[in-house]
């Protein structure tokens, strides 16, 4: 049982900061993968994006969210998701409004929360970074 307020040291602190990294990994996984797919070109091009830049956007979210799940290199992967999620925001919803519901950027916005939050926590301790201990705390 937790006795005092230092949940840096808690059982639950680590299972909590590993879901959120699972999550966030596991949503961007599931979304990458119909970027693989050639038809969705045509969707960026639509919204003034090189259609060179399917397979660099499709790889880097799902072998992102891969090491987001297992915990290694997670700062990095989420510097690419923040920036992923800057332009979600910025050039592909901002004219919606805030609103998910009239295709609004609210949903990107809290996502951003999350990966600036592990972008400043880092991996964890459940992760494959805590156990190996030999890589640099910047590449975490």
């Amino acid at each position: 049982m937790i006795t005092d307020a230092n949940l840096k040291e808690s059982i639950m602190h680590d299972i909590t900061h590993w879901g959120i990294r699972a999550s966030i990994g596991a949503i961007f996984i599931v979304h990458s993968l119909k970027k693989f797919d050639p038809s969705w070109q045509e969707w960026l091009i639509s919204i003034g994006i090189p259609p060179e830049m399917q397979l660099p956007i499709a790889l880097a979210e799902f072998i992102g969210g891969v090491l987001l799940v297992i915990g290694i290199l997670t700062r990095i992967s989420s510097s690419v998701f923040a920036v992923i999620l800057l332009g979600a925001i910025f050039h592909i919803r901002w004219e919606n409004g805030f609103f998910v519901s009239k295709g609004g950027w609210e949903w990107d916005l809290i996502m951003l929360a999350a990966v600036l939050t592990i972008i400043v926590v880092g991996p964890g301790r459940i992760s494959i970074s805590h156990l190996v201990r030999k890589i640099p705390r910047f590449l975490q």
